[in-house]
């Protein structure tokens, strides 16, 4: 057994059964391609890399055939390769994936030349309607060039996905693999919340005191995270909505930063959304916040607070997921206050947890539906997430 192998699936199996074809072109964002197929492979996927000339000079072909544990393609020979991968064949490839992308080859691409392995694949799965998914680059003078940004459009427009490079140190660099790998999953996965329009609110409230000081929680966000993850694989329009939090945000999320409770109820009144998800630990009192800051040298301090309303009960959306968070409490209970929760708001499912299950990066869940069933999650928020978002796909399908 090759070591990848090993990995094949180590992290989920969003790619099970789906065969990769990764096109490597001559830009130092090649070096990058080693752990991009490890990453593809933990998510279950079979990779195959197709190489051009020029990419020779990163990356050996060697160091690609032992990340994908398959040969790799230097040469167009009597194998046909570009026919028996991208052709229209029975056991075609499922996905191009050009990674990373230069100026030369975008253009090639567009105009159908095919004057190298990597654009003889392309015109070939181009030809056949086999996914392509394209990733630039290069300087940004090269990106900004308008020749190569009309042959950008060109192939958008024969249906090639883009993603966006990272702009910076006046360059176009390879965006992150997590980027990369969900929107190949996103792209070539279940895709059953394609067309759906699902708004992820998260992260904890921020109640000012004075211009200072604030009263907030210990919510990190990472849930909320996972699941607009989650649903954006799902090839669902994600937007991310989150407060304070101590998650990384991936770049690929379209987020909105909020930050009290007052922020967030301006917010929910402009929700057109299908699919709500509500993790957000907002607070449920807020004081007058004092001007300037309040002295430090006071031996005593009251501060008042007032109950803000339940704005889960006000949410809209065709399918609302509301979330229940508690302290040390049975399980029973946790899931008649769900219920209670279900009856008086607009939730079709509501998620509920004791603090005291959830740890960074892994959580246990109850999934509580209207009619009073119920069911156990555990495992990592990654995991967690995905098996929520299956549970919502399945009931709006």
């Amino acid at each position: 057994m090759h070591p990848a192998d090993h990995l094949r699936g180590t992290k989920s199996d969003k790619l099970k059964g789906r065969k990769i074809v990764l096109g490597v072109t001559g830009s130092i964002a090649a070096v990058e391609c080693v752990k991009l197929c490890r990453e593809l492979i933990r998510n279950g996927a079979d990779v195959h890399v197709v190489m051009s000339r020029d990419a020779h000079a990163i990356i050996h072909p060697w160091a690609l055939e032992f990340a994908s544990g398959n040969p790799v393609t230097t040469e167009i020979d009597g194998r046909v390769q570009h026919v028996s991968f991208c052709g229209d064949v029975p056991d075609k490839a499922d996905l191009l994936l050009v990674a990373p992308a230069t100026a030369n080859t975008i253009s090639k691409m567009a105009c159908g030349i095919d004057d190298t392995p990597v654009t003889t694949f392309a015109a070939t799965a181009i030809g056949t309607g086999i996914p392509v998914m394209v990733v630039p680059a290069m300087h940004y003078s090269m990106m900004a060039h308008k020749i190569v940004l009309e042959n950008i459009e060109r192939l958008k427009q024969l249906g090639v996905r883009f993603l966006q490079p990272k702009v910076e140190e006046s360059k176009a660099k390879m965006p992150s693999i997590d980027y990369i790998v969900s929107s190949a999953i996103s792209l070539i996965g279940k895709r059953d919340l394609v067309g759906e329009k699902v708004l992820v609110i998260a992260g904890a409230t921020e109640e000012p005191i004075d211009d200072i000081r604030v009263i907030t929680n210990r919510s990190s966000g990472e849930t909320g995270v996972e699941l607009a993850r989650a649903a954006y694989e799902r090839g669902a329009k994600v937007d991310l909505w989150m407060g304070r939090c101590e998650a990384e945000i991936p770049e690929y999320l379209d987020t909105t930063r909020f930050s009290s409770f007052a922020d967030l109820a301006r917010l929910s009144k402009a929700i057109k959304h299908d699919i709500v998800l509500f993790p957000a630990a907002v607070s449920d009192y807020s004081s007058t916040k004092a001007v300037g800051k309040i002295p430090s040298d006071k031996d005593s301090l009251t501060i008042v607070l007032k109950r803000n309303p339940k704005l889960i009960d006000r949410m809209k959306g065709r399918f609302v997921v509301g979330f229940k968070a508690q302290v040390r409490m049975q399980d029973e209970d946790l899931v008649k206050e769900s219920m209670e929760l279900l009856k008086r708001s607009k939730c079709s499912l509501v998620i509920a947890n004791c603090v005291e299950n959830v740890k960074k990066g892994m959580t246990r869940v109850i999934v509580v539906t209207k009619d009073g069933t119920t069911e156990e999650l555990e495992g990592t928020k990654y995991e967690v997430a995905d098996r929520i978002i299956d549970r919502v796909a399945r009931m709006v399908g």
